[in-house]
């Protein structure tokens, strides 16, 4: 109901029309019940075929009009909740991709992609059904007025089986919640199963993990199962008092309208109208228990879902350099990861001129890919600063910084489009002469002169089934489309045959050559002897710096300019 209010709150002048059509349609909806009771004590009692007439026009003319405004109050409902689903889903998928990075690190991959495939328990729980349902509740007053109009009695009945069961809907929605928020926790599990069903398929097969993987499935499908009969028990009950209460409630005025028939304060037009008049007002109030599971869901979802909005998201705007020298700066940076023992490195401090090579060197875990997504302001350090031109990377506009650096991760990943598509979204302006250069230049050529599509080959499952070496060249190429003045590379010869580390070598002497800003993280040997200043991130807490001038490196202090 919050989400409810929410939403016709934000678009008051819908919610207007939406509460008027709803009272006009409630009210219309008084003929059906005041037409029985003035046939049969009436037409029946006289038999003029005239009144007769002149009451069925009339009963059909309220319904054709009830039916008009509930019609336009159902196009109204689909209006106003489209524009809300809308931006809904647009704005939960803008968090995933605006959000900042290190902060959605924090919340799991799997609960980060329930809360946005949750906005389809949020649409299916707010149909315009759905939402003329939960409209009508506060109108069951009306027919529950009209009772006390015919009988006070009766309308004090009346409310109070209304009264109740609306309670036991609530305490039946209250109830939901622990069981479904497992059960969206547990289903949150079994998909990351499968997936890593799929994603680890071969070696699944290789190392004999079958049984591991079942056993896994197997504890899924039970805690799954005992959730969901759980959840059904308390909706089989929910219902099933719901259908009683109408019942013993139909039987309860019968029972004590009779009475007030024989003692002659009712008449029988009047009783049997009174029964119809109490179903209505029961009859929205009893769908509410229908629609508790709908509506429990659409509850978590939305929590999910906010949870992301309150995640930090990037700047939108900030300072852009003109020109940019390709100069960093590291000041006292430090960095650790949520829950380690101790911080992968700190104090770190680097002055890098425009032109400079640094070389990033360490053992697995040594935090070299983390000081590199650092470098490109992927995430934030704990402590400290890192400065370009000696400008905060806070300060700047984080889409212009991405402008200015040409990034290859360790696992690259890409768009799901075209070989074009990714490089074009590299670089929007590049044209067909820079993309012949850079695809020769990574040696792409092969690859994509063999593909039938050529450069608008698609690239499935963000290239996952590309070949390791292919992922690599691409990368590359993707990165020198930006042509950016600083270039951060991650294990750049990785998984790249002897043809490619060549070209990779080309590739930095060219660069070097251009007066490019170079951080390069590799242990390939080519590219150690070629360095002449190295962070040496083995050395904890603080790493070392380390410059080379033709004879062994000699350790020197912490700064180096």
């Amino acid at each position: 109901m919050k989400e409810l209010i929410r939403r016709l709150a934000s678009r008051p002048g819908i919610a207007t029309e939406l509460l008027l059509a709803s009272l006009l349609a409630n009210l219309l909806a008084l003929a059906s019940p005041l037409f029985v009771i003035q046939v049969l004590n009436r037409y029946v009692s006289y038999g003029v075929d005239s009144t007769l007439a002149t009451l069925t026009a009339g009963v059909l003319a309220a319904i054709m009009l009830e039916f008009g405004f509930r019609h336009a109050r159902h196009r109204l409902a689909e209006a106003m909740l489209g524009t809300a689903n809308r931006e809904r889903a647009h704005g939960a998928f803008g968090l995933l991709v605006s959000a900042r990075r290190d902060a959605l690190d924090q919340i799991p991959v799997e609960r980060r992609r329930d809360a946005v495939r949750g906005l389809e328990a949020v649409e299916s729980a707010f149909t315009p059904a759905n939402t003329a349902t939960l409209m009508d509740i506060p109108f069951a007053l009306i027919f529950v007025g009209a009772l006390f109009v015919l009988s006070p009695l009766l309308g004090q009945i009346a409310l109070g089986f209304v009264g109740g069961v609306l309670l036991l809907g609530i305490i039946g929605l209250r109830l939901q919640r622990g069981p479904q928020r497992g059960l969206a926790d547990t289903e949150a599990a079994g998909q990351a199963l499968v997936a890593a069903a799929d994603l680890t398929a071969d070696s699944i097969r290789a190392f004999n993990g079958h049984a591991h993987v079942m056993a896994g499935w197997r504890r899924y499908l039970e805690a799954a199962s005992n959730l969901r009969r759980k959840i059904g028990s308390i909706q089989g009950v929910s219902q099933a008092l719901t259908q009683s209460a109408q019942a013993v409630m139909g039987a309860a005025i019968i029972a004590t309208g009779a009475t007030l028939v024989v003692g002659g304060e009712l008449d029988v037009g009047a009783l049997i109208g009174a029964n119809i008049l109490a179903a209505r007002a029961l009859g929205p109030v009893a769908r509410l228990a229908q629609l508790g599971e709908s509506l429990v869901r659409a509850e978590q979802a939305l929590n999910r879902i906010a949870d992301l909005a309150q995640l930090p998201v990037e700047p939108e705007k900030g300072v852009q350099l003109s020109p940019y020298s390709g100069r960093l700066g590291l000041k006292d940076i430090s960095f650790g990861f949520p829950g380690a023992a101790s911080p992968l490195f700190e104090k770190l401090d680097l002055d890098l001129a425009p032109g400079s090579v640094l070389l990033l060197r360490g053992r697995n875990g040594a935090g070299k890919s983390t000081l590199a997504r650092l470098l490109v302001g992927l995430i934030e350090p704990q402590r400290g600063h890192i400065q370009a031109d000696g400008v905060d990377l806070r300060q700047l506009d984080p889409v212009w910084w991405r402008r200015q650096i040409s990034y290859v991760p360790q696992e690259p990943r890409f768009l799901d489009g075209t070989v074009l598509d990714n490089l074009k979204a590299a670089n929007p302006d590049l044209d067909d002469a820079s993309v012949s250069a850079l695809i020769g230049a990574c040696g792409l050529g092969r690859f994509v002169n063999e593909s039938s599509d050529g450069l608008h080959t698609i690239i499935f499952d963000n290239g996952r089934r590309l070949a390791a070496g292919i992922r690599k060249r691409l990368a590359l190429a993707r990165a020198l489309a930006v042509d950016g003045l600083v270039v951060v590379l991650d294990d750049p010869t990785e998984g790249l045959d002897a043809e490619g580390r060549q070209a990779v070598y080309g590739l930095l002497k060219g660069l070097a050559e251009r007066g490019r800003t170079l951080i390069i993280a590799s242990d390939d040997p080519v590219i150690v002897r070629g360095a002449r200043l190295i962070l040496d991130l083995d050395s904890k807490p603080v790493p070392k710096i380390l410059r080379v001038t033709g004879r062994p490196p000699s350790q020197q202090g912490g700064t180096a300019s």
